[in-house]
């Protein structure tokens, strides 16, 4: 559990960095543009790229703290037995989903990004280093849902 509250802490922060940085940057876009006249010409592409970081991150955070949203109507009219079954093979669902969607392909798409040598266009960082959040997030999200098994089954 040690471990789990560390990677908790870590990626709690990250979120709010990530988040805080966004938000001066839209400052500075705004400021730019209707103070200055002149808008920045990197602003609307770092934004973008820190709200899909944002997004993917913050799912793996939600799903960490199980605080995704869900529909538990029909588990609950089971015994506790079966919610625990039914809860072991979403869990077994989620792990899949984040494995083949998340990991392998998102790992597919950073290394051909890579290959490709693609670019942003107002950056110029490599499109495989924002990619890169995809493969990590599905990571996370399969360490959350293992932990969340071997809990369960304690």
């Amino acid at each position: 559990m040690a471990f789990r509250n560390t990677v908790d802490s870590i990626l709690g922060k990250a979120l709010v960095t990530i988040m805080a940085i966004m938000v001066v940057n839209v400052l500075w876009q705004v400021f730019t543009r209707f103070i200055m006249g002149t808008p920045s010409s990197f602003t609307d592409e770092l934004a973008r790229y820190l709200m899909v970081w944002l997004g993917i991150l913050g799912a793996a955070y939600v799903s960490g703290k199980n605080m995704h949203v869900a529909i538990d109507v029909l588990p609950q009219r089971f015994s506790a037995k079966t919610q625990k079954q039914l809860q072991l093979f979403v869990y077994g669902l989620i792990i899949l989903f984040a494995f083949a969607a998340m990991v392998v392909g998102g790992f597919r798409l950073v290394y051909i990004t890579y290959v490709l040598d693609q670019h942003s266009p107002s950056l110029q960082i490599p499109l495989a280093a924002v990619y890169a959040v995809i493969p990590l997030s599905g990571l996370l999200i399969i360490y959350y849902k293992i932990s969340d098994i071997i809990k369960i089954k304690a």
